[in-house]
């Protein structure tokens, strides 16, 4: 067990750094997509080779920072349920999913991923529009994207099960974030707090 969650903390180092570098993409995307907005809008001058390098980037933001999104906890769940159950609870469930749904899902999009990249790289398939790019990087991202996954996915399972067997403190690298509605409902309650005290304050003098 030792080695694999060994194995499971160079997983984690890797798509933490990819998930850094992601980060950058969301920028460069906005600053292109801007900068086409502005260039479109003041001097009525397009380029479809800059639209489709922002689609690029949008689809390498999802595609290359989906490992990270799985390491920090951040997928979506059912909070209202998964909230009221046990860790231990929580870990079982994601094992069998992790098993089940995300392990076959991701080996069949690269099987199926991964010919479209091949086939585009061969060909030097490029776009239909005119001044576009060639295709094979941004189909590139589907087969590596989901390998992607699966290596997270795997690092996470090795990590549940570590924790049910009694290896780990901890079932995940990072304890779930509180969802929106919960940050939300805490900031009412303080608002509310401080109003009272307010009032309070205001009876007194």
């Amino acid at each position: 067990m030792n080695g694999l969650l060994k194995l499971s903390r160079g997983i984690d180092a890797i798509n933490f750094w990819l998930g850094k570098l992601v980060m950058w993409l969301v920028l460069g995307a906005v600053l292109i997509s801007a900068g086409n907005a502005i260039v479109r809008k003041a001097f009525n001058i397009g380029s479809n080779a800059f639209l489709e390098i922002q689609w690029y980037l949008f689809a390498g933001v999802f595609m290359l920072g989906v490992g990270y999104v799985m390491l920090k906890n951040a997928h979506v769940r059912i909070d209202f349920i998964s909230n009221k159950l046990s860790k231990r609870t929580n870990a079982i469930i994601d094992a069998i999913g992790i098993v089940i749904f995300t392990i076959p899902l991701s080996i069949i999009m690269i099987d199926l991923g991964w010919p479209l990249f091949e086939r585009a790289w061969t060909s030097g398939e490029m776009s239909q529009n005119a001044g576009g790019l060639i295709r094979w990087p941004v189909l590139a991202l589907v087969p590596l994207g989901f390998l992607i996954l699966l290596a997270q996915a795997v690092s996470e399972l090795i990590k549940r099960v570590a924790y049910l067997s009694g290896h780990r403190a901890e079932p995940f690298s990072v304890e779930h974030d509180k969802s929106a509605e919960e940050l939300l409902a805490e900031e009412l309650a303080a608002e509310a707090a401080r109003h009272e005290q307010q009032l309070a304050a205001g009876k007194a003098r």
